[in-house]
């Protein structure tokens, strides 16, 4: 049975700190629902009510146009290895980019200045609700490893590669939403 939580307390943040990856989605009216794969590296616990990660470039970036126009955001962890649990973060999220002071700060202040080649911008999820639930039917997986095929193909991209990667790909989403990416949109 679900159970309802007004912030994270110390046994999901443990929960957090064990897995390897977490899903995203996101929606805005009239758009596609938008789910994606993040690695659990990439999060931090920024409080009891909020969390932030690293966003990496993708083909698309449909949170950044979804949170633009809704504002919406649910991040969910499950439990691939060991006890059977989900643990579901609701709230309204924010694009902060890597130009920007806020952005900056987070960076420095949550991820010691670091953002590997190929971050593309900052996400940061403001909770209103810590859900949990059982997770029985989640199957069983042993983690392996990390791929590094976006960080080969990122260096391989180089900075300028990258920008112009994205102005091309991630300026908006597949239902038109601006992205916020690129000035001036």
């Amino acid at each position: 049975m679900a159970k309802p939580f007004p912030e994270l307390d110390a046994n999901h943040r443990r929960f957090i700190q064990r897995q390897h990856i977490f899903f995203t989605a996101s929606a805005a009216p009239g758009a596609r629902v938008n789910l994606s794969p993040k690695d659990a590296a990439s999060l931090r616990v920024l409080g009891p009510r909020a969390v932030a990660y690293r966003d990496l470039t993708g083909s698309g970036n449909e949170t950044a146009a979804h949170l633009r126009a809704d504002g919406r955001l649910t991040i969910m962890f499950c439990a691939f290895e060991g006890p059977p649990s989900i643990l579901r973060l609701y709230g309204r999220g924010r694009v902060l980019s890597l130009e920007d002071v806020e952005g900056r700060d987070l960076l420095a202040e949550a991820f010691g200045g670091e953002a590997p080649l190929g971050t593309r911008q900052l996400v940061r999820l403001d909770i209103d609700l810590v859900q949990t639930s059982c997770g029985f039917g989640v199957p069983r997986f042993e983690h392996v490893g990390h791929r590094d095929n976006l960080t080969r193909w990122a260096a391989n991209k180089g900075p300028e590669g990258l920008d112009a990667y994205r102005r091309e790909k991630n300026v908006k989403s597949i239902d038109g939403l601006a992205t916020g990416y690129a000035a001036g949109d």
